[in-house]
Order: C-alpha cells, then sequence, then structure tokens
C-alpha cells in the first residue's frame, strides 16, 4: 500500500526483533497509518527520530523493559508522544512517570491499538484499564498544578464533557439548570486556562482528573 501525506507516521521500538516485525506487519495493512522506520530500544534513537521525522512513537518494552524504560525520559524530551506496550503492571509505573503518554498491555487488540496511536498523536492519554492501579496520577510526570482546584461540582461536569454530553444533558443528569452548567463551565474553563470543551477536555486528561 503506498503510504499518503496524511498518513499517521508511526516509528517501531523493540529490542525483540520478532515483535518489531509483528507490530510492523500490522500496522502495514491499515488504512491512514505508515511505519516510518523501525529500532531497537539500544539504538541511537534521537538520530532515528531526526532521520524518520514520526508523528508517534510505538515502544513495545517487552519481557525485560528496565533499560528501555530508562531510555523513554530521553523521548519525553524531545516532545514525542510515546504509546508504550507492557507485558503486566509490573513496570507500568516506571514507564509512566518516564514520560510515556499511553500504555498498554502487549497482547492488546489490534483496533484497540491503532484508536490509541491515533489519540496519543493528538495529545490525549490512554491507559488500558488493567494497568490504572499501578500507574499514578499524571501530575506526577511534572504537569503544572492547577493555580486552584476545582470542585466536586466541576469535576463531574468535567466527566461529562469527557463523555461528550451537551449542556442540556449534563444538566438533567446533575438534576441543574443549564445556566449553572454554564456557571460551571465557565469557572472549570478559567480555572484549567482554556477556551474551549475540547481543550478543558484534553488538559483534564493530562492532569488526571478525568478518563474517558
Amino acid at each position: 500500500m503506498t503510504p499518503d501525506a496524511n498518513d499517521l507516521r508511526v516509528f517501531i521500538i523493540a529490542d525483540d526483533s520478532l515483535a518489531r516485525a509483528g507490530l510492523a506487519a500490522l500496522l502495514a495493512g491499515q488504512p491512514g497509518y505508515t511505519v516510518a522506520g523501525q529500532a531497537a530500544g539500544r539504538s541511537d534513537l534521537l538520530a532515528d527520530l531526526e532521520v524518520y521525522r514520526p508523528n508517534v512513537v510505538l515502544w513495545d518494552l517487552g519481557w525485560d523493559p528496565q533499560a528501555s524504560v530508562e531510555r523513554l525520559a530521553d523521548l519525553r524530551e524531545e516532545g514525542l508522544p510515546v504509546l508504550a506496550l507492557v507485558r503486566d503492571n509490573a513496570h507500568a509505573a516506571e514507564a509512566w512517570v518516564s514520560g510515556a503518554q499511553g500504555l498498554l498491555l502487549r497482547d492488546v487488540d489490534a483496533a484497540i491499538l491503532l484508536t490509541a496511536l491515533r489519540a496519543v498523536s493528538q495529545g490525549l492519554v490512554v491507559l488500558a484499564s488493567e494497568l490504572a492501579a499501578a500507574v499514578p496520577p499524571a501530575r506526577a510526570r511534572g504537569a503544572m498544578p492547577l493555580a486552584e482546584e476545582l470542585t466536586p461540582r466541576e469535576l463531574e461536569v468535567l466527566q461529562l464533557l469527557a463523555e461528550g454530553l451537551p449542556n442540556k444533558s449534563i444538566a438533567r443528569r446533575l438534576g441543574i439548570s443549564e445556566h449553572t452548567v454554564k456557571f460551571h463551565l465557565s469557572s472549570l474553563y478559567s480555572k484549567l486556562n482554556v477556551s474551549s470543551r475540547t481543550e478543558a477536555i484534553r488538559k483534564g486528561l493530562g492532569l488526571g482528573l478525568i478518563s474517558i
């Protein structure tokens, strides 16, 4: 399949050559995705990324992920989003704190993997439910704290925004008026320093305030 200029360019990292080949084969047949390059975790990753210029990194941390986890921080400095694959929750927290923007299990369903790659490339946080208990809040990775904490009601409104509910449905769900919903939205926009629903959801996810 000929790559399209609008394809999501994915760079695959894995020490296991079979794992790299498997992920590359999976992505190669998917419209909208291009394998920009591949490398082992011990290679000169920064040089590789300069050559291939991907939009997102897919990193299979393998069966012994300690060395790879240590190198994750290098990519965080580059500002490149990383979706990491782990075998279980043993190293999930380390990968998260080191800078992975998404964490999934290695045996994840292909459809979920593709969706997660797209979400991570757009700045969203992705976390498998099986790994959630092992991962500290996103703000532990150095996210800027809020100048003023959201109230419990504002958090409820933000969560319902993330679920895609319009103001009228949020009002009905919480048993309040639409005017009150707008008041809460104005307040949380101010506290999050955003100006739209999309920005509020993205920031809420990044700070670990809500989940999707």
